[in-house]
């Protein structure tokens, strides 16, 4: 057993314990319109026992216009293992929708401090809403189980999203930051499809750097079908824009983040030392948590023994198409590091949008252009779509276009790091 190891097991159990046993001081609310038991989500019907206590929230949803939508994030520490078998301290955030009231005393707060726990995902839960409809997101900060030293705050920060209330824009200078034990909700009208990012933008560079870092678009509200090219016989029923004419029409979608960790800056904060800010280098470069094979593992990755048996990597990676189907791609990149290139070398990729608008002139003419590779900036975001038709059942592959970013930290494996495999059937 190493010196972390050493070191973090009893702290791991006298924190846990700590933190299971004190949440009463949290002050947990979570508010959604059509939630009625105060788990954050509008799925509940209690319809035994005394009429007062009896509801209905599927029919309160319907009644208030069925255009809502809820979520209930907490923010927090956790463990992911990298490629190489490495394991990871990191910052992020987890999905507590749906957790309640479970052991009846009257007050969620106790159940959300500890279902939030050493729970962080990486990346944080994807948040896929509609255009059109009301977004109700809640933050907990459920605090850190590892660095009880480390006092905090959280946000949420929807980037690139036209949000006009600064209060949401998750920017503490100019926003609500959340503390520990407490609990804010941002409130979105969703009116701009298009692919984003979210991530907290407390303390931003560290906290990205330890992964507080999470896909979100918007589904465009355009319904079909829509037959596309015209006269092709090819109809979609699903758009990544409001485009008029169906060229952004899809069959199966795929977000996919780019990103990386600098091993030294999370094991430095993991062990309590100063943080090498001036010397990050992040040698772990990864699609959505993971670097090549576990980006072509379908389902979440094996949890790691030193979160306790939480599963921490859930999304994966791998893109399955069947032959002919249009696949849209929604690519971001949340490396605060690097700009990263992106190459398809065997499917085309025809660019539709990028940063969450549908490339257009002025005339309203389109200028979605193909190409084999897109590069990103971090923060960046791009639509991209591969058009199976007529290419042969198989698997093809897409990866970082720099070499240095197809390896896991200095692992002797041939290839690793940022790279999955497209399956077409």
């Amino acid at each position: 057993m190493n010196t972390i190891n050493r070191l973090t097991i009893p702290l791991l159990t006298g924190l846990l314990i700590l933190v299971l046993a004190v949440p009463s001081w949290a002050a947990v609310d979570v508010q959604c319109p059509c939630d009625i038991n105060g788990d954050g989500d509008c799925e509940d019907v209690q319809s035994t026992g005394p009429q007062a206590g009896r509801y209905d929230e599927p029919a309160l949803l319907a009644q208030l216009g069925g255009n809502i939508q809820c979520m209930h994030l907490g923010g927090g520490d956790g463990f992911v293992t990298m490629a190489d078998g490495r394991p990871m301290y990191i910052f992020s955030f987890e999905d507590l929708t749906g957790i309640g009231d479970e052991n009846g005393n009257g007050d969620i707060s106790d159940d959300i401090m500890a279902a939030g726990a050493l729970a962080a995902k990486f990346p944080a839960p994807a948040i896929a809403v509609d255009e059109g409809n009301e977004f109700y997101l809640s933050l907990t900060n459920v605090g850190m189980v590892i660095r009880p030293d480390l006092f905090d705050p959280h946000t949420v920060h929807f980037h690139g999203f036209p949000n006009s209330s600064t209060v949401f824009d998750g920017l503490p200078e100019s926003g609500i930051a959340i503390n520990m034990g407490a609990t804010l909700t941002y409130y979105y009208n969703l009116q701009d499809p298009g692919t984003y990012m979210y991530h907290c933008h407390v303390e931003a560079t560290e906290h990205m750097q330890m992964g507080m870092l999470g896909n979100l678009y918007v589904r465009a509200a355009q319904a079909g079908p829509i037959e596309y090219p015209a006269g092709s016989g090819r109809i979609y029923n699903q758009f990544a824009y409001n485009d008029g004419d169906g060229s952004t029409g899809y069959d199966v979608e795929y977000a996919l983040q780019l990103g990386g960790f600098d091993p030294d800056f999370h094991d430095a904060s993991w062990t309590v030392q100063p943080l090498p800010f001036a010397m990050m280098w992040d040698r772990y470069p990864m699609i959505n948590g993971r670097g090549y094979p576990d980006t072509t593992v379908p389902g979440a990755l094996p949890a790691p023994a030193e979160n306790g048996g939480i599963v921490s990597q859930s999304e994966s990676s791998l893109i399955t198409a069947a032959q002919g189907d249009r696949i849209l791609l929604r690519l971001s990149n949340l490396n605060i590091t690097v700009t990263h290139t992106l190459i398809s070398p065997s499917i085309p990729m025809e660019v539709v949008a990028i940063d969450a608008k549908e490339l257009m002139a002025a005339d309203g003419s389109k200028l979605h252009y193909t190409t084999n590779s897109v590069s990103m900036g971090g923060g960046m975001s791009a639509d991209v779509i591969l058009d199976t038709a007529g290419i042969d059942p198989g698997e093809y592959y897409i990866y970082a276009a720099n070499l240095q970013y197809l390896a896991n930290n200095d692992e002797a494996a041939d290839l690793g790091g940022m790279m999955t495999k497209i399956v077409i059937n």
